[in-house]
């Protein structure tokens, strides 16, 4: 049993396992574990210091080497009860519920009433039971249900690699990258070769759009694990994407617009999951669709971004730029404002506050639209357009006309005047570009006489009405004014 002759020899390793159980009580784990294992080099054949060596391993989360122990002191004592629970905790915590289930019963088979092994058989079970719930979750792509049931999982399997990598697999399918990356940093800590890990790591890299460096770590899982398909594919799609990606930009750089729009619909193709990469390439295709004039397009690509990506601020300022472009001032304003709240610069406060003044000017009456010129219009140019749009409104040329009609043209007649009040006086004028409300110094525009300006701007002299006559040779327009 023992090495060397005599009782002496027992006597020995008897004394160094009673001093392990008296570190052991102390929670000195580690000078318990170095007693125990002299009790061993004395008595090797001793099934009860393996079981004591295992129960200092478990508290020292060794639980492979406490495996290795306990299965030893049941090798050697087939009825050692406590070696038994000892190898089936071990089997639990690493997630090998069958295995552990197995020992749980040899133990009630020695000891039907003993109700540690009872409720540990009731653990068993309920990973057992986790372990299919999440094998279907991932089949559904239900990554919250995976997470939740490897939490709950992992209560009993505490040192199952396999159980926290999946868990960290579907942290960072969910997004949750930090978390997932912590999962994976801990078991490489324990484990620098655990090539599931190194793909989760790389993982988190690939969808945080650090495209080179998850290379690095695929390549190191595939290094690890040779037959590791899930980094095999991942290796492939990251460099695909990046080549993709570069490619369109340097399209865009080159100029060449329809081409870079093409490469980046491709890479868009790629891997759906990778959600910060396709928003950026969803922004990329926004800007190029603008350059286009393709302006729908490049609003339905930014928002496909920020719907990937809801604090992508670039995504949100290229739509606001598209939206400025086609005159939809609500909505540039909406996302200048969502821009300003996340990051509150000088730059985006300048275009939130020109967003606003292209919308309260929308609202106004558009006196260049109402004339009908540019808003880089001349002073002549203005003159002529007035000259134009009054003799085309002017209520006496409607005189015939129902009743309708003449309260229609008369209304166009009166903004006719007013835009060209405004837009004739250089102060006014001003000031209307400007966005400020012209009733400030101005008085309130719906209260001039459109007449007076048609008679101060054609000449002549009082009365109510004009009589319009058709002469070739006569006055602007070729209309001759006889005022009554």
């Amino acid at each position: 049993m023992c090495r060397g002759r005599g009782p002496n020899a027992i006597e020995e390793a008897e004394s160094f396992k009673e001093q392990g159980n008296a570190y052991y009580i102390k929670k000195d784990y580690s000078e318990a574990f170095n007693y125990y294992t002299k009790a061993i080099d004395m008595c090797p054949k001793n099934a009860s210091y393996y079981g004591n060596r295992a129960a200092t391993l478990m508290m020292l989360s060794r639980h492979r080497e406490a495996l290795e122990d306990s299965q030893q002191a049941v090798r050697l004592d087939d009825t050692f009860m406590k070696g038994h629970l000892r190898e089936g905790k071990c089997h639990l915590s690493l997630g090998n519920a069958m295995a552990a289930s197995r020992c749980f019963h040899r133990v009630l088979e020695l000891e039907p009433d003993n109700s540690q092994a009872q409720q540990e058989v009731k653990n068993a079970d309920s990973v057992l039971e986790y372990e299919k719930m999440a094998e279907i979750g991932f089949e559904k792509h239900d990554f919250r249900m995976v997470v939740f049931c490897m939490d709950r999982a992992l209560e009993s399997a505490s040192a199952c690699h396999r159980f926290k990598v999946l868990k960290a697999e579907c942290l960072a399918m969910l997004g949750r990258y930090p978390e997932a990356q912590s999962v994976a940093s801990d078991i490489l800590r324990m484990d620098a070769t655990n090539g599931d890990a190194l793909y989760v790591r790389g993982l988190c890299l690939y969808y945080e759009d650090c495209i080179d460096k998850a290379v690095q770590f695929f390549v190191q899982a595939l290094r690890m694990a040779p037959d590791h398909e899930k980094a095999r594919l991942a290796c492939r799609n990251a460099k695909a994407l990046k080549a993709k990606k570069e490619d369109g930009n340097q399209a865009f750089k080159d100029g060449n617009y329809d081409a870079a729009y093409e490469l980046y619909s491709e890479a868009l193709t790629i891997d759906p999951n990778n959600i910060k990469t396709n928003a950026k390439l969803f922004c990329n295709r926004g800007t190029v669709g603008s350059k286009l004039k393709k302006i729908d397009q490049a609003i339905e690509d930014c928002t496909k971004a920020v719907k990937l990506d809801e604090t992508y601020i670039k995504a949100y300022l290229r739509r606001a730029q598209c939206y400025m472009d086609k005159e939809e001032y609500d909505e540039a304003v909406r996302d200048y404002e969502k821009v300003y709240q996340t990051e509150k610069t000088k730059e985006h406060k300048h275009l939130l506050k020109n967003a606003q003044l292209e919308l309260k000017k929308s609202k106004r009456k558009d006196y260049y639209k109402v004339l009908g010129v540019d808003k880089n219009a001349t002073e002549d140019e203005i003159k002529k357009a007035y000259r134009k749009r009054a003799l085309m409104h002017h209520p006496d040329r409607h005189s015939s006309a129902s009743a309708e009609i003449q309260k229609e043209e008369e209304k166009k007649f009166k903004e006719v005047g007013e835009a060209f009040t405004v837009l004739s006086d250089p102060k006014k004028k001003s000031r209307y570009d400007s966005g400020h409300d012209l009733e400030d110094d101005t008085g309130n525009m719906g209260d001039f006489d459109a007449n007076n300006i048609f008679k101060a701007f054609f000449g002549g002299g009082g009365g109510q009405g004009y009589s319009f006559e058709a002469n070739q040779s006569s006055g602007p327009g070729n209309f001759f004014f006889q005022f009554g």
